[in-house]
C-alpha cells in the first residue's frame, strides 16, 4: 500500500509539473517563426517563475520515482503513471476551461480500468 501511495504522489507531482509549465508557457506566449523569435522565447520562459517551478517539481519526481523502482516492479509501477493522463484530462478542463471531447472521456475510462488490472497481483 505504501508503494502504491508513492506512485500516486509522483502522479500527482507530474501532473502539477505540466500543469506549472503549461500556466508559464501561457504567459511566455505561443512559440512560433524564427530561430531568433524561439530564442527569445525560450529566454522568457527560462525566466518565468511557473516554468521554473515546474522544472523543480520534475526535479523532484524524478527522485521519487527512483525510489519507486527500487521497490515495485518496472512492469507494475510504470503503467501506473498513465494515471496521469487521466488526471491531466481534468485539470485542463478544472483550470484552463478546456473542452474535452467525449473520445478522450471514454479513452480515460479505458486507461483507468488498465491501471486496475495492472494493480491486481
Amino acid at each position: 500500500m505504501r508503494d502504491m501511495a508513492l506512485i500516486l504522489i509522483n502522479v500527482l507531482f507530474t501532473v502539477m509539473g505540466h500543469t506549472m509549465l503549461k500556466h508559464g508557457m501561457s504567459q511566455v506566449g505561443r512559440v512560433t517563426g524564427n530561430i531568433d523569435v524561439i530564442k527569445s522565447s525560450f529566454l522568457r520562459a527560462a525566466s518565468n517563475p511557473f516554468v521554473i517551478f515546474g522544472l523543480l517539481v520534475f526535479v523532484f519526481t524524478s527522485m521519487l520515482w527512483l525510489v519507486v523502482l527500487s521497490r515495485v516492479p518496472l512492469s507494475m509501477a510504470y503503467p501506473m503513471l498513465s494515471l496521469s493522463y487521466v488526471i491531466a484530462i481534468l485539470v485542463s478542463w478544472l483550470i484552463f476551461k478546456e473542452h474535452i471531447p467525449w473520445t478522450r472521456v471514454v479513452g480515460a475510462i479505458i486507461i483507468c480500468g488498465g491501471v486496475y488490472l495492472v494493480s491486481l497481483r
